[in-house]
């Protein structure tokens, strides 16, 4: 899936504050006397999970109040909120001052009313919570791991069932009762290189998987993030993806970050092809490849939802407007250097020309690629057709203040 794939950013820098892109790959799990996977709290198709980032709350001032201002709130099903760490073998807080310290003003809150100093929780957790208080419905999951916090997954490998305990304890605490109703594995990669390197061994992942669905039981959604590198020998053939989705409530295949400008010089190419196409620059490395590696593998259609980026990566120094030319570097992004958002790339550097199911994009000397309202919606009937469990998305932070791309989605 990619190669680099969320390697291309995944710089999660919860404390700091950065900007990275997350959402990753996925976690290890267990052995086969877990509890069976909580029942679908909707029906097949018709998930839409959107990542929200802790720490959006600074440079990026996307709040959860902006999920209900754009609309975003009534079209979710369910919210990933990214991410929370792995380290010494345990589930651990990311940035505790985003999750449950800052205090939000009345014109930031969900509902209006400012946060006091003495009240127990403030922060992205009791915002979370309003927003579930005007949504009933709307489900939300603690993703754990991503591009950086990966590293810590090896170790929690070593012992399952303590990592699963710890995550459990976290995940319910009562200082943030009825906030989540399940976890969420981001793990890059198991098995495989990302961040770091682990020799987890190829059961880690179905072991850890295991373990968090006996512990969480039947009542909690265990879902994960996974890679979508279907190509001979890469990534998902190095981990038991299938084993272990007895204990998924589905899977998130990462669909996007085939490409970027982490390769300097090119060649250009759309970041999250639909299909392959002529001069790919590399096999498989498209959304379908993905779907059709791991459906082949046995995993049920309805436990794969279709992977969005709601952004785009581009290079710089190209002269040649279709893909495949040649770069030097990547080009300038708000954040971080070869990417940017939907809502910035839409007027920034409109879209010219499709490949592969997805957009692009060549403005003086830089080419973009991202996917637009359009392109979603051929999507969303390869997702229909294929009898796939949802969508997911990476992030709400990227989406235009009217919700214009999630909108696509449903």
């Amino acid at each position: 899936m990619h190669t680099p794939h969320r390697s291309r950013l995944r710089t999660l820098l919860a404390a700091a504050c950065t900007t990275a892109l997350g959402a990753g790959l996925l976690a290890g799990a267990g052995t086969a006397t877990a509890a069976a996977p909580a029942t679908p709290q909707v029906k097949a198709g018709s998930k839409v999970v959107g990542y929200f980032t802790e720490w959006g709350t600074y440079d990026r001032k996307y709040y959860v109040r902006n999920i209900e201002t754009s609309g975003s709130a009534a079209k979710l099903t369910h919210i990933n909120y990214a991410f929370g760490n792995v380290t010494g073998g345990k589930c651990a807080m990311g940035d505790s001052y985003a999750a449950t310290d800052r205090a939000y003003t009345a014109d930031e809150s969900v509902d209006g009313a400012a946060d006091t100093w003495d009240q127990p929780l403030r922060g992205n957790f009791n915002q979370l919570l309003k927003l579930k208080k005007k949504h009933p419905g709307l489900k939300i999951l603690w993703s754990f791991g991503g591009w950086t916090w990966s590293s810590g997954f090896g170790e929690a490998a070593k012992n399952p069932a303590a990592f699963a305990q710890s995550c459990y304890d976290l995940v319910n605490s009562s200082k943030w009762a009825g906030l989540f109703d399940g976890i969420d594995i981001d793990w890059e990669y198991p098995n495989a290189c990302g961040n770091t390197c682990d020799a987890s061994g190829r059961d880690a992942f179905r072991n850890v998987m295991a373990a968090l669905r006996s512990k969480f039981g039947s009542g909690k959604l265990v879902t994960a993030a996974i890679t979508a590198d279907a190509s001979s020998g890469g990534k998902i053939d190095a981990a038991d993806y299938a084993g272990a989705a007895q204990y998924a409530d589905w899977y998130n295949p990462m669909t996007y970050d085939y490409f970027g400008a982490w390769d300097a010089s090119g060649p250009t190419a759309p970041h999250s092809p639909l299909t392959s196409y002529s001069g790919i620059p590399k096999a498989d490395f498209d959304t379908s490849s993905t779907i059709a590696k791991l459906k082949g593998l046995g995993i049920p259609a309805s436990k794969l939802l279709l992977g969005i980026g709601f952004y785009g990566r581009g290079w710089t120094g190209v002269t040649q407007a279709a893909p495949g030319g040649t770069a030097t570097g990547p080009a300038a992004g708000t954040y971080e250097q070869g990417i940017d958002d939907y809502k910035v790339l839409k007027t920034k550097c409109p879209a010219t020309g499709t490949v592969g199911g997805t957009a692009y994009a060549k403005c003086g000397n830089d080419w973009w690629s991202y996917d637009t309202p359009a392109t979603i919606a051929t999507k969303m009937t390869y997702k229909n057709q294929q009898g796939l469990g949802g969508t997911f998305f990476w992030e709400l932070s990227g989406d235009t203040a009217n919700g214009e791309l999630i909108k696509a989605v449903n």
